[in-house]
């Protein structure tokens, strides 16, 4: 198995950021798969369907995909099945194919956020706060819902993302409750805050980080680190970066594809710090 070879690939709009490659490619050296590649493709909703297809006609033999925005929920009508987590949040970023042909769809990133937290000591917590909606903040609920065990406060903008994440809440059997954005910074009182928003809109909190915080989870990875996890830090808080996510949810990708367990996390991580370093 180790020699023959085999193709995975990140597929997404855009991908050119994209640090999958890294991350992959270290892997299958660490494993000895050198008949093993892992490519990038830029591929948008419209071109996926017709993507798979050419896939399917080749010759090549693909073990699987990663998928990014946004294509996590439009991959799941073209899937044969789909795991009870990536049902959970209605996306998909890891696609394998079965030996008899199906694609199946599951999500690294729930248990890929678990994983990185665990590292970093954070294995329960009675409370949380959600910084932002969207699609991560809503795999933040799905993480959540495994470790915390009482209400999670989600800060948002506006009414349509508040009701938004209260159905996740609903949805994903956990109590949440809404705050206006304005009242964000109440947020660091919790034992754990999860960062999901987008670069520089948590820039503005750094200076309301208390004295002995909790744990910062902030899903960023480039700018690194923000204006958020540098205070969270000189505070003495624990804090789990975007990398940590990256890395872990790559590594269970990796084993998923490959067959391989446990895939290299160090040796992951230090190509992907390496590549972060090198811009």
């Amino acid at each position: 198995m180790t020699s023959s070879a085999r193709r995975a690939a990140v597929l997404g709009s855009p991908i050119g950021h994209s640090l999958s490659p890294v991350l992959h490619r270290a892997a299958y050296a660490e494993l000895g798969l050198t008949g093993w590649s892992y490519d990038r493709f830029e591929v948008d909703e419209e071109a996926l369907p017709g993507f798979l297809k050419e896939l399917e006609a080749g010759p090549d033999s693909w073990a699987g995909l990663s998928l990014t925005m946004p294509l996590k929920r439009a991959v799941i009508p073209l899937l044969d099945g789909i795991s009870d987590t990536a049902a959970s949040v209605e996306a998909v970023n890891t696609l394998v194919f079965a030996e008899d042909g199906r694609r199946l769809g599951d999500n690294t990133d729930i248990p890929g956020m678990v994983a990185a937290l665990r590292e970093r000591g954070v294995e329960r917590v009675d409370s949380a706060a959600v910084l932002g909606a969207g699609a991560t903040a809503s795999s933040a609920l799905a993480a959540l819902a495994q470790i915390c065990s009482g209400e999670v406060t989600a800060y948002v903008r506006g009414p349509d993302r508040a009701a938004e994440m209260s159905q996740w809440g609903e949805r994903l059997g956990v109590t949440v409750r809404t705050a206006a954005w304005e009242d964000a910074a109440r947020a660091f009182d919790a034992p754990l805050v999860i960062a999901t928003t987008p670069a520089g809109a948590a820039d503005v909190l750094a200076g309301a980080v208390p004295q002995a915080p909790g744990a910062l989870f902030d899903v960023l990875y480039d700018p690194w680190p923000t204006a958020l996890a540098t205070a969270w830090s000189a505070r003495g808080g624990a804090v789990v970066g975007g990398l940590d996510l990256l890395v872990h949810q790559a590594v269970l990708q990796v084993e998923q594809m490959t067959g391989r367990a446990p895939a290299p996390l160090a040796a992951m991580r230090a190509a992907g710090e390496a590549a972060l370093h090198g811009h």
